[in-house]
């Protein structure tokens, strides 16, 4: 059974996703602040994390930035009741692997959750490799002289770019094969995860760049 931890400090709503969470076969652990959330993560593992950015005693992003430093790579969705870009940026810059503005759809809730678990458990442990590059499809991390880990989106963009190194890829191609089930992207969204990994291929002092032009194509050059 897939264990899933939710984080949401308003109670009703937290009440309403616990069951139905629970009716379509979920293991839900329910918490209402940020300091309760980040003690179930020290003590227990789950599939999947969910978390409201506005929570007491630490706010969403507190505990996933927590999380990620101590090396939990779990894949986390965000709730946020703000529409701006950026609290979108901030949550997904501390690692999250989603986010959804509300109020949302129910059955987007839990079509973005069976996204992020089924995704994740498809993988296969083996690495990725150009010139000094390497991606690690079993722990998501990005390594050359120095090492990040990636998101999901992160990961799935890098993975397609890596095994199409030297080939120009359109937006229009990444977009179908990246954000295939996931409504409201477009060729913004895929810039801006284009961004985070030249902001990730520096932090790792990579001689391997992504080149492209915006809302064009784009593809990973090997300059060694």
């Amino acid at each position: 059974m897939i264990k899933v931890l939710l984080a949401e400090d308003t109670a009703d709503l937290n009440r309403a996703l616990s069951a139905i969470l629970t009716h379509e076969g979920y293991d839900v652990t329910a918490v209402f602040d940020g300091e309760e959330a980040l003690t179930c993560l020290r003590t227990n593992a789950y599939d999947a994390v969910i978390l409201d950015i506005m929570m007491p005693k630490k706010d969403g992003l507190e505990v996933l930035s927590s999380m990620r430093a101590e090396g939990n790579n779990s894949p986390v969705l965000l709730l946020t009741a703000k529409a701006e870009v950026d609290d979108r940026v901030n949550g997904l810059d501390a690692g999250a692997d989603d986010y959804l503005t509300k109020p949302f759809a129910m059955k987007e809730l839990l079509a973005r959750i069976r996204s992020m678990t089924r995704r994740r458990s498809s993988y296969s442990g083996g690495e990725l490799r150009i010139g000094d590059l390497t991606l690690n499809a079993e722990n998501f991390e990005l390594r050359a002289e120095n090492s990040v880990r990636l998101s999901i989106k992160e990961f799935e963009l890098m993975q397609l770019l890596m095994k199409n190194a030297g080939k120009p890829l359109k937006t229009s191609f990444l977009l179908q094969h990246v954000w295939a089930n996931d409504t409201g992207t477009g060729e913004e969204t895929v810039w801006l995860y284009i961004s985070y990994l030249r902001n990730k291929l520096n932090a790792v002092a990579s001689h391997v760049s992504l080149e492209g032009t915006r809302g064009e194509s784009f593809s990973l050059v090997n300059h060694q």
